[in-house]
């Protein structure tokens, strides 16, 4: 089984190193007895993100009273710390230091060079936005692209693992001077920052997210996988604006027959193999998907998508195989009932069938 994250980091051995950095950013931390404190009864029993917490306020019993000092110690640690432990650093600015700005922002900054200040970034946006968002379009046009990064990875409406920012999940226009200015970045990483932000605004602003892709495709290569990246969502939800913007068929054009199930009932851990013929009029560029409508706890069905192919075909018969696995997963677990499969051919459901689990 693979390793939880919660196990691989906040260790002995790894929270120790992490005090020794910060103990030769300041001289006199106690290490002792930060690691006595960070260790306590409860702290096995914690998720990986209340670790991370914890540790921050245990850096804040052991680092000096004085804000503005402890600040200049956490930015002279950020070099020397790794691992998911180096998360508290940017952590405690965002704990600790809203009642004093302009030391805040300018720290985030600087330690996101060295351990990613996106998620302690976000208090700051939701609380005023116009006061942080001029210091983003600044790190937008940055020497250092972990900074670039910043950017657009700390104002992503749907960030995982963060607070959500709901301000720009109503409106999200206020961000997009900050990709705009971000979408030629000589940074993949970047760039892939960019596409994130504007696949987190297709959700819940599709027109919006919509309007930046159509500007941007064709621009570039680096635009046009940004674009691609970013519509991912829409494209699998069959938004038409997202599938002419790549100019797929008209799905009306686009015919399945000979669809078949190898076997209509399975147990947990079988294979779902099935078969199909799309046949096609004219050259096309298709995209070809399969959903599986999978049966919940409580019994209602939840769809994920699979993608089998997105290319330009010759017009004629293209026949297909399959194969599902149904086993249990980390991520997914299967429960007795009818399922369904459906095909999608550029965004239409073309055909659905159903199979039972036992």
């Amino acid at each position: 089984m693979a390793e939880r994250l919660k196990d691989m980091f906040f260790t002995a051995d790894s929270v120790s190193t992490f005090a020794a950095a910060i103990q030769t950013a300041y001289p006199e931390f106690d290490k002792e007895k930060f690691t006595e404190l960070v260790f306590d009864k409860a702290f096995e029993s914690k998720e990986l993100m209340a670790k991370m917490r914890h540790a921050t306020l245990c850096l804040h019993q052991t680092l000096p009273k004085s804000y503005a000092k402890t600040v200049e110690i956490l930015k002279h640690a950020a070099p020397h710390v790794k691992g998911f432990e180096a998360i508290s650093l940017p952590n405690y600015i965002s704990l600790y230091g809203m009642e004093d700005w302009e030391v805040s922002l300018p720290a985030l900054g600087h330690i996101t060079q060295f351990v990613t200040a996106e998620l302690a970034i976000r208090p700051f946006l939701d609380q005023d936005p116009q006061k942080v968002l001029p210091h983003m379009l600044a790190w937008a046009q940055y020497e250092n692209h972990h900074v670039r990064r910043l950017a657009s990875e700390g104002c992503r409406p749907r960030l995982p693992w963060a607070m959500a920012l709901p301000k720009f999940k109503k409106d999200p226009t206020p961000l997009l001077p900050i990709l705009e200015q971000l979408k030629n970045d000589p940074s993949e990483t970047v760039r892939r920052s960019v596409a994130n932000n504007l696949n987190d605004i297709s959700k819940d602003n599709p027109a919006i997210a919509l309007d930046v892709c159509e500007r941007w495709h064709g621009q570039s290569p680096e635009t046009d996988k940004i674009v691609k990246h970013a519509c991912r969502g829409l494209l699998k939800a069959g938004d038409k604006r997202a599938l002419a913007i790549f100019g797929y068929s008209d799905p009306a054009d686009l015919v399945i027959s000979n669809f078949t199930l190898a076997t209509p009932s399975l147990r947990i851990g079988d294979n779902l193999e099935f078969s199909f013929t799309m046949e096609l009029q004219n050259k096309s560029k298709v995209r070809l998907e399969y959903a599986i409508h999978y049966v919940k706890a409580k019994g209602q069905l939840s769809k994920k998508v699979f993608k089998i192919t997105e290319n330009d075909y010759k017009a004629g018969s293209h026949s297909y195989k399959r194969k599902h696995s149904l086993d249990d997963m980390s991520t997914r677990k299967h429960y007795p009932g009818t399922h369904r499969i459906s095909l999608f051919v550029n965004g239409e459901e073309k055909i659905k069938d159903m199979f039972e689990l036992i």
